[in-house]
């Protein structure tokens, strides 16, 4: 039996995909971030508390929301699909899935994006950081990166 594989009931089960787990631990900071910024959009934690930048400008700008939904939402979202996938993934059944795998690299791709393009606004346009955003964009960097495993699966998994 190799290092990736441990008995159960005596039959060898391959050990969980330590990349879905890593995703699944970043999946869940992310959704903690983005959870607070949505509870402080619905009015419900008082004044935002920001150590580092201005957050307040930034989640009082016209770009914190797409029409009426706010960007934190998308955010909360996107991070509970990130998590349930990569718990789907380390089931037995599914550690080999293709599918899982790719929903995996285009969802931490997408949300990497849209984290650039919010990140570049920041920068440029409202000229205000918020340290929630740009923790969230570290995050959702780093689920891409934990995702990358999956071409493999992607190219030759079952």
């Amino acid at each position: 039996m190799s290092e990736e594989a441990h008995d159960v009931g005596g039959a060898a089960v391959a050990a969980p995909p330590m990349n879905r787990m890593v995703v699944a631990v970043l999946a869940m900071g992310g959704f903690f971030v983005a959870l607070y910024l949505f509870s402080h959009n619905l009015g419900l934690g008082g004044p935002i508390v920001c150590g580092v930048g201005d957050c307040a400008t930034v989640q009082s700008s016209r770009y914190a929301t797409l029409g009426p939904v706010p960007v934190s939402a998308i955010g909360v979202l996107g991070y509970v699909v990130l998590l349930a996938l990569s718990f789907m993934g380390l089931q037995p059944k599914h550690r080999e899935s293709r599918m899982i795998g790719g929903l995996l690299l285009v969802g931490s791709l997408g949300g990497g994006l849209f984290s650039a393009y919010l990140t570049y606004l920041e920068a440029f346009v409202i000229q205000a950081w918020c340290q929630y955003c740009v923790a969230s964009a570290i995050i959702i960097a780093l689920i891409f990166v934990a995702s990358i495993p999956e071409v493999a699966r992607l190219r030759g998994g079952s």
